[in-house]
């Protein structure tokens, strides 16, 4: 695929490669982004932009002004971590470190955000402010309320707020946004069961909590089959169970933890009211404590029309009409973008590359080719909505 990437970024990509395989090599988790951090603030100050680090904790923003400071302000936000698994790739830029793992492509996102940070501190081609947000935490530990709580906008007010990730099961280079609910809001759960523990022999003497455990794993999964609206899309997953040490001990407690995912703050209400009411259900019916501890960590993704369309149109102009999709395809995957979107208007969108492995895989692979795309996407996101005055 042939697309009309911006020449300037397209000259400098081999260094954006470079950048990003060193963020790759040296991967770090939630709030724990320090070199990733420094290496932005770095280079943004190396470019002249009014650089501002320790934004929720680690996060890092970039302001630039235009050629005239009257005008709208656009921000555009990438995060920066890792996640805490092993990388199976073998390749020669692999993660340095055990359990850190770039899987989710999160440094190729920070490495487009750069390339157009860079672009258009060269050119300014623009009238009013680009605010350059790089986010810590995203992976569920809650950068993005962590820098809203910092007072990101208050300081960095933004007309509007643009974001991406990429998506190896869309072709390279192309462009997925659309307007509404985008991404699911999401809770983790936490729940602990206590028994009483006894002789694996002598079960009557015990109060077990396997069994009570698994009667839980069983009814938490008519939630969404008989509460739940069939018209909405939600999922509640049990993804641990831990409990025991021993072939003939009865345990005296077990965990279990999962998540729920929706589109709605109604039906994610309902699924948590549910849960917490099967949890007292299955702690009568085996006369064990069932304590659970429900949490809010992600809110539903809604994108503004009016911004999707944007991207559209700007999208369009960098990879060709052919290639941007604005289908309604919410995905059951969450993003804290959402709190930004929550205080701003604005948009999120897939960018396409090549490769079929998905995200959070050990074995993930980003393709390095598509972040002069990505660069150049966000730098016309800019280019257009802060356009030059004709006078200028």
């Amino acid at each position: 695929m042939t697309m009309p990437t911006i020449d300037q970024i397209e000259a400098f990509a081999d260094e954006l490669t470079a950048i990003r395989r060193d963020f790759h090599a040296h991967p770090e988790i939630g709030f724990e982004e320090r070199r990733t951090s420094a290496i932005v603030a770095g280079k943004l100050q190396e470019w002249g932009l009014e650089t501002h680090s320790g934004i929720g904790r680690t996060g890092v923003v970039g302001v630039l002004r235009g050629r005239r400071a009257a005008g709208g302000t656009i921000g555009l936000r990438a995060d920066m971590d890792a996640l805490p698994m092993d990388e199976k790739t073998n390749l020669p830029w692999r993660s340095t470190i055990p359990n850190r793992f770039h899987g989710c492509g999160h440094d190729g996102h920070t490495t487009m955000l750069l390339g157009a940070a860079r672009y258009l501190a060269e050119t300014r081609n623009f009238d009013g402010t680009a605010v350059f947000i790089f986010q810590p935490a995203e992976e569920g530990l809650g950068g993005a309320r962590a820098m809203l709580a910092d007072g990101l906008f208050e300081r960095f007010p933004c007309d509007e707020v643009y974001g991406l990730h990429n998506d190896p099961s869309l072709d390279h280079g192309a462009v997925t946004v659309f307007g509404g609910p985008a991404m699911a809001g999401a809770d983790f759960f936490d729940i602990a069961i206590r028994g009483r523990g006894g002789h694996g022999a002598m079960p009557h003497s015990a109060k077990d909590p396997i069994v009570a455990a698994s009667a839980l794993v069983q009814a938490v999964q008519s939630i969404v089959s008989r509460n739940v609206n069939p018209h909405h899309a939600a999922v509640v997953s049990i993804t641990q169970l831990h409990a025991g040490s021993a072939y003939n001990v009865i345990p005296d407690h077990a965990h279990l933890a999962g998540t729920i995912r929706g589109f709605s703050d109604e039906a994610r209400r309902l699924m948590r009211d549910r849960l917490r009411a099967i949890c007292a259900g299955i702690a009568a019916t085996f006369d064990v404590e069932v304590e659970a501890d429900v949490r809010n960590i992600f809110s539903v993704l809604v994108n503004s029309h009016e911004h999707a369309n944007i991207v559209a149109r700007v999208a369009s102009e960098v990879v060709g009409g052919e290639n941007v999709s604005t289908a309604p395809s919410p995905k059951t995957g969450s993003e804290d973008f959402a709190d930004m979107l929550q205080a701003k208007p604005g948009a999120y969108f897939w960018l396409g590359h090549k490769g079929t492995t998905p995200v959070h895989n050990p074995h993930f692979v980003f393709d390095d080719d598509v972040l002069p795309v990505g660069a150049s996407v966000f730098a016309r996101l800019v280019e257009t909505r802060l356009p030059l005055s004709p006078n200028v």
